[in-house]
């Protein structure tokens, strides 16, 4: 007779030869199943080396899909670009259009008037500044010449003791270099024509996706949401809000830090006397989007204008403004402002600049660290090391409900079907905050305290699987 009992491999356990349709053995000892094979069983390959090929091609598969996605994302850049830029103008400007809102303005009359605001304060900004940089460009020549003549004598007189003749040889350097490449830079102002025409289109394209961002920005995520899975959506919607919660504190902070540095060196070039003083005071304010690059370089800026305009005594001071300025910055200004909303170590964020300089340039480079923030913020919600305001599944059901012409409410597909309305399978109708003592009514049948399974919610830890 033969042996009532299979034999695994010797990695494995005994597993019973009869059980039950619930997987239990016909002597009540549950069977366990073996671990599904990598591939092909072969004597000859040991388990870590087949659990290496398993990591190997799916790392290759995730390498492929990352290379597509960035050939995808640059050869769309011209789109991708301004969607992003108007996600964060977008993450800007609507708590003031949910104020309106609140104080039972039309939510088109608030879009417009928050987007027409915005417009003006910015061509207010740009007319000033470009004013102020005419008015001033004939004094600044002027005041380069000199300075240049000034450092041209300190070079000879100073501690490098350079040769008149050393500072003609270098000079006709220069210009020898400008002659030869002229060809070159020729083509570079044309390409760089091209680009302002590209720019120009972008800025376009951006105002016009800010505007329906800002008016139907909820029905668009509401109809992105319908087309996910239904047992993922709820935690999709609940990563999504705490991206979104990520992103418009980043926005806030950095527009109140660049504010902050731009008032305090703008100063400091005002009272010292440093022409275009607004002009620099604006780089200043733009550069400051640029994480710990856009400082140094504004900082950099605004000492070699004072130093060739005013003097370098001017020029040391102006350059102990900019680091008392940096200094409150990274000390007290980013750590209560920005470590309430972004949490990334220094080093992610050069990372991140870098390859977003590497990527797409300078537009790389502003958007690479609020990209960076939201991603870290939905990962960790996703895997349950952070909450958010979504995580209430009621709560998500309710808000996703509210879509607009009279579509299926998609909080009614995620984990239960009882908050809908809906009747269970025994004619009951169920809830999907429903406890023990009304499961036997319910077709859901779930419990505040069942165990977690998968497309559970972080907060209730209702699973979204009916259980028969």
């Amino acid at each position: 007779m033969a042996d009532s009992t299979r034999r695994t491999p010797d990695t494995w356990p005994a597993v019973p030869a009869t059980t039950d349709a619930t997987g239990r053995a016909a002597d009540g000892v549950t069977a366990k199943a073996p671990h599904a094979a990598t591939g092909p069983q072969d004597d000859t390959v040991t388990t870590g080396m087949r659990i290496a090929g398993a990591w190997s091609w799916r790392f290759l598969v995730v390498v492929a899909a990352a290379a597509a996605l960035y050939w995808a994302l640059g050869y769309l850049s011209e789109i991708t670009i301004p969607i992003t830029i108007a996600l964060l103008l977008c993450a800007l400007l609507n708590p003031v259009k949910r104020l309106l809102v609140r104080h039972n303005w039309n939510n088109t009359l608030a879009t417009v008037v928050v987007f027409v605001g915005g417009l003006l304060i910015v061509a207010g900004i740009i007319t000033l500044v470009i004013e102020q940089f005419v008015a001033g460009s004939s004094d600044l020549a002027t005041r380069v010449g000199s300075g240049l003549d000034t450092v041209q004598r300190w070079l000879v007189t100073g501690p490098l003791h350079l040769s008149q003749s050393q500072l003609d040889n270098y000079v006709t350097t220069i210009k020898n270099a400008v002659t030869e490449n002229r060809s070159a830079l020729t083509s570079g102002a044309l390409t760089t024509a091209g680009a302002v025409g590209r720019v120009l289109t972008g800025l376009v394209l951006t105002l016009f996706i800010l505007f329906f961002f800002l008016r139907d920005g909820k029905h668009i995520w509401d109809w992105l949401v319908r087309l996910t899975p239904r047992r993922a959506r709820t935690r999709i919607h609940g990563a999504a809000e705490r991206a979104w919660w990520t992103l418009g504190g980043y926005v806030r902070a950095t527009v109140l830090v660049a504010f902050v540095d731009a008032i305090g060196i703008g100063l400091g070039l005002v009272v010292l006397g440093v022409p275009l003083a607004v002009p620099l005071t604006a780089f200043v304010f733009l550069s400051s989007f640029i994480p710990i690059v856009g400082a140094l370089v504004s900082g950099v800026v605004a000492v070699l204008v004072a130093l060739v305009t005013v003097g370098l005594v001017k020029a040391i001071i102006v350059l102990a403004v900019v680091i008392a300025v940096q200094q409150l910055e990274a000390h007290v200004l980013q750590p209560v402002l920005m470590g309430r909303a972004v949490h990334i170590h220094p080093l992610a964020v050069a990372l991140a600049i870098a390859s977003g300089v590497i990527i797409a340039g300078i537009p790389g480079a502003l958007l690479a660290v609020p990209i960076s923030a939201c991603a870290n913020a939905a990962v960790k919600y996703l895997a349950g090391r952070e909450t958010s305001p979504a995580d209430s599944k009621d709560r998500v059901e309710r808000a996703l409900e509210r879509t607009p012409h009279g579509s299926r409410p998609v909080g009614a597909t995620v984990g239960s079907t009882g908050s809908t309305g809906s009747t269970g399978s025994t004619g009951s109708t169920a809830s999907t905050a429903s406890t023990a003592s009304t499961a036997s009514t319910a077709s859901t049948a779930s419990t505040a305290t069942a165990p977690r399974g998968e497309g559970d919610t972080p907060a209730t830890g209702r699973s979204g699987r009916r259980k028969r």
